[in-house]
């Protein structure tokens, strides 16, 4: 006869559960995403304000360099404003390109003399679409505040 004593006996039933459960990977995919996810909004957020602030940096670029070209063959003032609009908006105030409310426009020397530099500064207060400052915050950072976008073009007066 073969008399066991119960406390001696493996548990079968019990390992083998505890076994099983090891080996199955119901919840890692889940756990691996939550761990990611924060990373990627991060890059896409990112993508998508830097793609927005340099497309911004581009016109502000762009409607100076109009402006002081504008200035340099001894254009007045208006019309230097003019170019700089038509530039930035196809129909000015309604349709333009960047928020002309957070805009600076300095202009100087316009219709100066002759042999002198006109000079244009456009200085604009981005601000971000996605929430990408908070989440820097959130991940123990100081956070990011929207940059302030300058300008500046310079051409000889003709």
């Amino acid at each position: 006869m073969n008399h066991q004593d119960p406390g001696t006996q493996p548990a079968q039933p019990k390992r083998r559960w505890i076994l099983s459960w090891r080996d199955i990977e119901l919840g890692q995919s889940l756990v691996e995403f939550a761990m990611v996810l924060p990373m990627f909004l991060v890059l896409i957020f990112t993508l998508i304000d830097f793609g927005r602030g340099f497309f911004t940096w581009m016109m502000l670029t762009n409607a100076a360099r109009e402006g002081a070209r504008a200035a340099a063959v001894q254009s007045d003032s208006a019309t230097v404003d003019q170019k700089i609009w038509d530039s930035l908006c196809s129909s000015y105030p309604s349709n333009c390109s960047v928020d002309t409310s957070k805009m600076t426009v300095v202009k100087t020397n316009i219709q100066g003399a002759r042999g002198s530099e006109a000079k244009v500064d456009i200085s604009y207060t981005f601000s971000f679409v996605t929430p990408i400052g908070a989440m820097l915050s959130l991940a123990g950072g100081t956070g990011l505040s929207a940059p302030n976008i300058s300008t500046h073009s310079a051409m000889r007066l003709e």
